[in-house]
């Protein structure tokens, strides 16, 4: 009887230790299954560094020698003397600023208002000292602009005392195309040589030329036309 009860009670205790060592077993199974359906990590694509394979856009590979050299700051055409950078200055000590300082003498050069002004006093100065062939040069074109020769011009003085003139202020610089135009306007008093005196109002135009290649004489002003006309008393 005893016998009988000990193989019993073995067979109750190794039932649940093999019911449970059966669900161990389908769990783990099923465990490896779900893991092996889900997808692995990628590895990394690039160095330990990080930085990818290839350079993109703006990179660059260094694959050896030295470093790319870091962008220059300088203005295009610049030139800086090697041996003293910090001073600005082109070799040979010239300042990279001197261009600019020419260019405004350049402009400081230009005629201006005040020295057509000046020409139109030069002119009847000359008419009065009797310097015709100076008179004539004032005016444009080397004198042809008077519409006369020079001859013409100095005859037209022959009776003429002289000649006080009052210049008024000029108007306005205009421009056309490779000319710049001024007026400027006059009240003159001319003395005959018989003592009579003859008053005229009116204006002188005058041109100057600001084309490339013009010479220090076409780009003076000189007298390019006049509206003269005499006052009747």
């Amino acid at each position: 009887m005893k016998p009988i009860l000990a193989v019993c009670l073995s067979l109750v205790l190794l039932t649940p230790l093999a019911a449970c060592k059966g669900r161990d077993s389908a769990a783990d199974k099923q465990a490896q299954a779900e893991q092996e359906g889900l997808p692995a990590p990628a590895g990394a694509s690039g160095s330990i560094t990080g930085m990818p394979d290839k350079p993109g856009p703006g990179q660059v590979a260094t694959v050896g020698g030295e470093a790319p050299a870091p962008e220059s700051t300088e203005e295009p055409g610049a030139e800086v003397d090697p041996e003293n950078p910090e001073t600005g200055l082109l070799p040979g000590g010239a300042s990279a600023e001197t261009g600019d300082a020419e260019s405004q003498e350049t402009a400081a050069a230009e005629p201006t208002p005040e020295d057509a002004v000046a020409v139109v006093r030069d002119y009847y100065d000359s008419i009065n000292s009797r310097s015709f062939a100076r008179a004539y040069s004032l005016w444009s074109d080397d004198g042809r602009s008077s519409g006369q020769t020079p001859e013409q011009f100095a005859a037209g003085f022959a009776e003429t005392a002289k000649v006080d003139v009052e210049i008024q202020s000029p108007g306005r610089v205009d421009a056309a195309a490779g000319s710049r135009y001024i007026e400027v306007p006059v009240a003159i008093s001319a003395t005959r040589s018989d003592g009579s005196v003859h008053k005229y109002v009116g204006a002188y135009v005058l041109r100057r030329a600001v084309v490339d290649g013009a010479s220090a004489e076409q780009r003076a002003w000189r007298i390019g036309s006049a509206d003269i006309r005499e006052l009747k008393p």
